[in-house]
């Protein structure tokens, strides 16, 4: 695929600054709207569960000014949520060194430097942000499985994208917690089948959850991913929620049909995504 188009659709806006082209075991690949993404092309890969958790995010908290993404891997949920925010000022934390690396080389490609600021360091740590004002959505898309329960993928990258190697969706809400602003969103990804751990993850974190949205990849078949959308519990009235059913919990998303075709639902939210229309 070119890095200027995407299945004959030309990029609008201004051409990329000189010098940032994939290096050797690198693609340059279409993220959402004019945005491009590096990654590595035996490595960890961003998924349709992260332009999810950026559209979910950014719908529940349509004019965060400032915007977390913990865990932030390559940079795919940050860098989505900064296309559909474009005045936010975007903080991203990840682990490890070499998504790091391929995550700011993405952010000068898309001309995010002045307002994309990237963290080398663990999410679980507590002085994460220490100094900075508190965000109004903070995102994050966990990984889904305990160490030991799947297979390891065979690049190392890909590893803790896919196992709990550095904390699981509990340590996510509670970092979460604690650099919320008042009223601000905290909004994830996680398996349909693992509903429950979401939901107590919400709840140790002092999270009221607000939103639910389940997608199903493919019509008939029951696996899919939940979104989740919530706010702080002590920020609101006293017993906000008690009476009301929540999570508010609209009709499921199907991405494919059963003959293939996209789902005229997944296309609305593609479009949002800056996706052109039939791709």
């Amino acid at each position: 695929m070119s890095e200027d188009s995407y299945k004959g659709w030309t990029r609008p806006g201004p051409q990329p600054p000189g010098g940032l082209a994939p290096e050797e075991g690198e693609t340059l690949d279409h993220l959402c709207g004019h945005f491009r993404i590096f990654q590595y092309q035996k490595g960890h890969r961003f998924s349709t569960d992260d332009l999810l958790a950026a559209w979910f995010g950014t719908t529940w908290c349509p004019r965060a000014r400032r915007v977390a993404d913990l865990g932030s891997g390559i940079g795919s949920v940050g860098m989505a949520a900064a296309w559909r925010c474009p005045g936010a000022e975007v903080h991203t934390v990840e682990a490890q060194a070499i998504s790091v690396r391929l995550a700011r080389k993405s952010a000068a490609y898309n001309g995010l430097q002045d307002r994309y600021h990237i963290t080398e360091g663990d999410l679980r740590d507590p002085g994460l942000f220490q100094g900075e004002a508190p965000f109004d959505l903070v995102l994050g898309s966990p990984p889904y499985w305990p160490v030991g329960s799947r297979v390891e993928a065979s690049h190392p990258q890909a590893i803790p994208a896919r196992l709990e190697v550095r904390g699981d969706i509990g340590d996510y809400a509670l970092a979460a917690a604690r650099i919320l602003a008042p009223g601000g969103v905290f909004a994830c990804v996680f398996p349909l089948d693992q509903i429950e751990r979401a939901e107590q993850a919400y709840r140790a974190a002092g999270i009221l959850l607000l939103h639910r949205q389940d997608v199903i990849f493919k019509e008939g078949e029951p696996y899919g991913i939940a979104l989740f959308a919530g706010t702080r519990q002590a920020d609101l009235p006293e017993g906000f929620g008690e009476t009301a059913e929540l999570p508010a919990r609209p009709a499921p998303i199907t991405i494919r049909r059963r003959d293939g075709r996209v789902d005229p639902g997944i296309a609305l939210v593609r479009l949002v995504m800056g996706f052109p229309p039939g791709l």
